[in-house]
């Protein structure tokens, strides 16, 4: 499964993930194949991109509790949306409690990990999805972590409307493609004037604009010069926000490219202690399937695997079935370590890509297919 923006869509492709509608009716089917309609609907939905599937793929499985979880996302997205959008022209919440008592019960109380599907994102609901998945990660490392009820609500909060001030940014500064930091910057103060009406809203404000102030000003230091300010001492929710809201950044399709995989934002996290608590993120890895049976890999060694048995002491060293002289490998082993996982495969095989042979070429040679 590869991820595909929308101006690059072509005819044929098959979908490796549904497209439901704004209330939640399924549109097309997963495996279904694109065509010059459906194209069109996806561009006038203002996707960003579609999960496709390669060529040779086959569908993968989808249990029920997947589907419920992506129905799920569907159905409180725009619950949300509605709700910060009211936040901001009237300076009063009337669903936030409701909201975050749903997020709760299904993803605040599990013992075990969920595969976190990321969800289709367009330019008019990029913010409310990414403050959805957010809450969702929020609840389940709160749970696992034993925060108390009352801390726990007070990071939902925080998770919910962290990025409210994104809603008031300029279509052009939100979309735009940042080439000398400028944009960042003028993002940031859009940012924290959100928060200043976060504190109006909420009884409890201080403590929320607290925990998404601290979260946001780390983010943006450490973005900025690689570096955190060693006298800034957060609180348990700005640390939480901060691994969630990072994982959901880098993992879902975004506005200045393509999603990075989740064994991308595993390193990401484990290179910079300094910044992303270990705690908080030893939570995370606890709440989501990331390297599980059936995984395939890339190794620093260059060589593709397939995962055959995950590692819970340690997720990037899984044991492993090498494809090119089937070789099975502990990575936990102390004889492999110096090897290790340092992607998921972003392709499901390891054929080459030919290029397409021009069509006065293709004409000589009597092909067919171009390929």
């Amino acid at each position: 499964m590869i991820f595909v923006e929308t101006d690059d869509l072509k005819n044929g492709m098959r979908l490796a993930r549904p497209i439901y509608n704004k209330k939640g009716v399924l549109l097309f089917e997963r495996d279904s194949r694109l065509t010059t309609q459906t194209i069109d609907s996806v561009r006038n939905f203002g996707l960003l991109g579609v999960y496709i599937l390669e060529p040779a793929e086959p569908l993968p499985p989808l249990s029920e509790e997947d589907l419920e979880f992506e129905r799920f996302q569907i159905m409180t997205v725009f619950s949300i949306q509605d709700e910060l959008e009211k936040i901001l022209t009237t300076e009063r919440q009337t669903r936030i409690d409701s909201i975050t008592a749903t997020i709760l019960k299904r993803y605040g109380h599990l013992d075990g990990r969920i595969n976190f599907y990321q969800n289709l994102r367009g330019r008019d609901d990029f913010v409310s999805r990414h403050s959805l998945n957010v809450a969702i990660l929020c609840a389940m490392i709160t749970h696992y972590m034993n925060v108390k009820v009352e801390e726990q609500l007070q990071i939902m909060y925080a998770a919910i409307v962290h990025d409210i001030g994104k809603l008031q940014i300029p279509k052009d500064i939100l979309f735009g493609r940042d080439e000398d930091g400028q944009l960042a910057d003028k993002s940031f103060s859009y940012q924290l004037s959100g928060l200043e009406t976060v504190e109006a809203v909420f009884s409890e404000g201080i403590t929320v604009r607290r925990i998404c102030t601290q979260a946001l000003r780390a983010q943006q230091l450490f973005g900025s010069t690689g570096t955190v300010d060693p006298s800034a001492k957060m609180s348990l929710g700005a640390r939480i926000l901060l691994v969630a809201n990072r994982y959901d950044e880098m993992t879902a399709m975004n506005l200045q490219g393509k999603p990075e995989s989740e064994v991308k934002a595993v390193l990401e996290f484990k290179d910079h202690p300094e910044l992303y608590d270990e705690k908080v993120v030893d939570a995370l890895l606890n709440c989501v399937n990331i390297l599980f049976p059936g995984v395939s890999v890339e190794l620093n060694t260059g060589e593709k695997a397939l995962v055959v048995s995950e590692n819970r002491e340690d997720i990037l060293r899984p044991v492993v079935l090498t494809f090119g002289d089937n070789t099975l490998l502990d990575l936990a082993s102390s004889d492999n370590e110096d090897i290790c996982v340092t992607d998921i495969m972003k392709t499901m095989d390891n054929r080459y890509i030919m290029s397409r042979i021009p069509e006065e070429e293709k004409q000589a040679v009597g092909g067919e297919d171009g390929q």
